[in-house]
């Protein structure tokens, strides 16, 4: 197998290289990784010809949108290793999502694929300002899921000690991060809020640890959440975006000196925005769903990936690599309430615009006769009587019809009332019959 990383266009200082030696570079990798697809992978195949193009159609950059979309659907349909487009005997590891209909999306990765994947980890830590020698405390899943093990391997890569926690067992935690003393944290930021809950009930000033850099990713948050978290902790709370079928964490990254979006890696993926209706690509600085195309994968190409994630394009700052606005929200997790579209996100930036309130919450979805009702479900802080809860929902309540316009019920709840989650938090619960319109 000829891989596009063997010509002598990569180079250290790509990060910061002209948009004209970017765009060169894209072109040459794309027109590889999709003629790989479609020798490979019978699905692209297919795909490519029910379409009616051919790699060898792309003349352009934008020539791109002439090709088929891939969504997680497709790869469910080819459970397991129907995506793959390399031998077995190639395929170095295998990770893979977890799935609600009982098939998770699959992943493979070459030995150059885990090669590329520490090497855009580290990139990404050293932008987000974790620096060699750090001492670096993942609590992220390790397994199956892909943030643990690919924050590990580029932390390593980086030259940090790694601390391979993993997710869950709160007050070790708590245990390894003041006996240990590491200078960052990998981990979701709902699971860092309830790290700090933890720390605050045994009378642990948060802000007294050794942590400086925190680096949270797999969910969406708010800039009202990093102002929580970097006040809390008195550390700097950047984010890092990925997705196991583009590649895991390290497809983009927030850069410390700035906070103004990620910086994608776009010499390994091509970002489009697009019209989650019409599937229009949609210029740089209009907001739309975020897709992806893969430019250096060898086990597992993946071509016009439909992320669900909505978000924009704007120019760089930091880095010459476009960027992408923080994740607002996801097509998949929007709540259309009487004709009003909502996401959990909107519901975090008004709570935590309250501040009697803390940044635990859930949208209880259910239906009343014919009528959808939601219902935040939201903790109070520990020092706040519960003789105020009733006027801290009516607060909410108010807000929340102000700004989006929609009435939604409020129930304000005593500290730990909400399941805490060592991962990725569960905003949205729907209660609503299967049969739903």
């Amino acid at each position: 197998m000829t891989s596009v990383l063997s010509t002598p266009t990569d180079s250290p200082d790509i990060e910061h290289a002209s948009r004209d030696r970017i765009s060169t570079l894209q072109l040459e990798r794309l027109r590889w990784s999709l003629q790989h697809a479609y020798d490979n992978v019978a699905h692209y195949t297919k795909a490519f010809d029910d379409a009616g193009v051919h790699p060898s159609d792309l003349k352009d950059l934008s020539d791109l949108a002439k090709f088929p979309f891939t969504s997680k659907q497709d790869l469910r349909a080819n459970y397991p290793f129907g995506m793959f487009a390399v031998p077995q005997n190639q395929v170095s590891r295998i990770h893979a999502s977890s799935g609600t209909t009982g098939r998770p999306t699959v992943v493979g990765y070459t030995a150059k694929d885990i090669d590329n994947w520490a090497d855009l980890i580290a990139r990404s830590l050293r932008a987000g300002g974790v620096k060699p020698s750090d001492k670096v405390h993942v609590a992220y899943g390790y397994g199956l899921f892909t943030g643990g093990l690919g924050a590990h391997y580029g932390a390593e890569r980086l030259g940090c000690t790694v601390i391979p926690m993993s997710g869950g067992m709160t007050d070790r935690q708590i245990q390894l991060i003041q006996d240990f003393e590491p200078d960052a944290i990998l981990v979701t930021p709902s699971y860092m809020l309830t790290i700090v809950d933890a720390m605050v009930k045994k009378g642990i000033d948060p802000a007294s640890t050794s942590l400086t850099t925190g680096v949270f990713g797999a969910e969406p948050w708010t800039e009202e959440m990093r102002t929580e978290i970097e006040n809390t902790l008195a550390m700097d709370a950047v984010d890092i975006y990925g997705l196991s079928e583009v590649m895991g964490p390290g497809v983009a990254m927030e850069c410390v000196e700035t906070k103004d979006g990620l910086h994608i890696w776009e010499d390994h993926f091509y970002p489009e925005i697009i019209d989650p209706v019409t599937g229009e690509v949609l210029p740089d600085g209009e907001e739309g769903e975020l897709v992806f195309t893969s430019l250096t994968k060898e086990a597992m190409p993946i071509v016009r990936y439909r992320t669900r994630d909505l978000t924009r394009l704007l120019p760089g700052t930091a880095r010459t690599m476009r960027r992408m606005q923080k994740v607002t929200g996801r097509t998949d997790d929007m709540i259309i309430l009487r004709g009003v579209n909502l996401f959990p996100t909107q519901i975090e930036e008004l709570i935590l615009g309250v501040p009697a309130l803390a940044p635990q919450f859930q949208c209880v979805l259910d239906r009343a006769g014919r009528m959808d009702n939601l219902t935040v479900r939201v903790e109070a802080r520990p020092d706040v009587p519960s003789d105020q809860y009733a006027l801290l929902g009516v607060t909410l309540q108010k807000l929340v019809k102000n700004r989006i316009g929609v009435t939604v019920n409020v129930e304000v709840l005593p500290q730990a009332a909400l399941e805490r989650s060592i991962g990725k938090a569960r905003r949205l619960i729907d209660n609503r019959p299967a049969t739903r319109s």
